[in-house]
């Protein structure tokens, strides 16, 4: 059995469902009516929930932050169009992460960490650092824009097409650290491309934290790139075709 740590920010995911049938009389936004809600763990959270139902042989720990954020979405049922996100209890009421002795213990011990870094406050890049420092096997997905040593103090960092583009370099081991999510193209890596043909997009929510479950799961078990990174397209095709955030 593989110990697998994850360490980052996690929040609970509101998605309100409603029919928009008409607009408000008082303002030209729509009128939601008959409402329905599903709450799901996200970020980190979410990161774990795919991990732990990938692989059963596994034991996935974490470590979040104790403030809760909520983010909570207004979605037409019919056509599944968000038409507002309201984020609340992250501006500012974060404590930063602290990097005990217990803790360095757990990461130590963990055959593999990931880091899902959404730049909440709760982790500095100096942590970030220190944490791939004491690693064995160490994945970041972050949304800062990271210093190069960052980058190479993982074993491999996830980026979106955005973060990509705020961390983008010609240093040949940089690149070698960096996988680039691409949305419904797939991903990228040293100039490869692995494309991805998901049967239907329906929400795109959370499927960042599936790649990033997939890639390490399938790692684990193969230690090859490439197999992990096609393993990881195929699971974020499962859950794009689904409503919500969701696992495979």
């Amino acid at each position: 059995m593989k110990k697998i740590l994850v360490i980052g920010e996690s929040c609970v995911d509101v998605f309100t469902y409603g029919d928009c049938k008409r607009l408000s009389p008082e303002a030209p936004v729509p009128v939601m009516s008959d409402i329905t809600r599903k709450l799901n763990l996200g970020m980190a959270a979410n990161v774990k929930n795919n991990l732990e139902v990938m692989s059963d042989e596994h034991h996935v720990d974490s470590i979040c932050q104790s403030e809760i954020i909520i983010k909570t979405r207004y979605i037409d049922r019919k056509t599944n169009h968000m038409f507002l996100r309201v984020d609340e209890g992250e501006y500012g009421t974060m404590i930063p992460f602290r990097l005990t002795d217990p803790i360095i213990e757990k990461i130590k011990e963990a055959d593999a960490v990931v880091v899902s870094d959404y730049n909440k406050g709760f982790l500095t890049e100096e942590l970030l650092q220190q944490i791939a420092e004491h690693a064995r096997f160490s994945v970041l997905d972050s949304k800062k824009k990271l210093h190069p040593d960052t980058i190479m103090a993982y074993s491999y960092v996830k980026l979106n097409e955005l973060e990509w583009e705020r961390n983008k370099t010609t240093n040949k081991d940089v690149l070698a650290k960096m996988i680039v999510t691409l949305g419904p193209k797939g991903a990228m890596y040293m100039g490869t491309f692995y494309p991805t043909n998901p049967k239907e997009t329906i929400d795109v929510s959370g499927a960042g934290d599936t790649f990033l479950a997939g890639f390490v799961t399938k790692y684990l078990e193969t230690e090859d790139v490439n197999i992990s990174i096609t393993f990881a397209n195929k699971m974020s095709s499962i859950v794009v075709s689904k409503r919500g955030v969701n696992t495979p």
